[in-house]
C-alpha cells in the first residue's frame, strides 16, 4: 500500500528528528494547523509542499517518492529499482543526520559530565 503524501511529510521528519513545533514554527503556523496537514485534515497546496520541502532538506521528488516499506521489507537488492535506490539514499542521509546529531548530543553531554567533575570533584 502506497504512503499518501501525509505519511511521507511525517515519516521524513521523524526520520531527521523534527518536530510538528518546529515545522509549525518554520511555516509559520500553529502546531494544531501543522499537526492538520499530517493527519490530512488540510488540503496541502503545491506551495505548502514546496516549502515543507525546504525546511525537511529535501527535494518534492524525495517526499513523491519516499516509501519507507522499500527499506524495510526489500532484502534483494537487485530488485532494487532507480526509484528504491534514490529512496534508499535519502533515508541512508536522513539516518546519517541524525547519527550526526546524535554525536554531537554525545559530546556535549561528556562536556557537560567533564564540567561537572572538574567544579565538584566527583567520579
Amino acid at each position: 500500500m502506497a504512503l499518501e503524501i501525509k505519511d511521507k511529510i511525517r515519516n521524513i521528519r521523524e526520520l531527521k528528528n523534527y518536530t510538528q513545533n518546529y515545522l509549525a514554527d518554520q511555516l509559520g503556523i500553529s502546531q494544531a494547523a501543522y499537526s492538520k496537514i499530517e493527519k490530512g485534515i488540510t488540503d496541502l497546496s503545491f506551495n505548502k509542499l514546496e516549502e515543507i520541502a525546504v525546511i525537511l532538506e529535501v527535494t518534492l521528488e524525495d517526499i513523491i517518492q519516499f516509501d519507507s516499506d522499500i527499506y524495510l521489507n526489500n532484502k534483494n537488492s537487485e530488485a532494487i529499482s532507480a526509484a528504491s535506490k534514490t529512496n534508499i539514499d535519502l533515508v541512508q542521509n536522513l539516518y546519517k543526520d541524525k547519527i550526526f546529531l546524535l554525536e554531537k548530543l554525545l559530546n556535549r553531554t561528556d562536556l557537560e559530565l567533564k564540567r561537572y567533575r572538574d567544579k565538584f570533584g566527583m567520579f
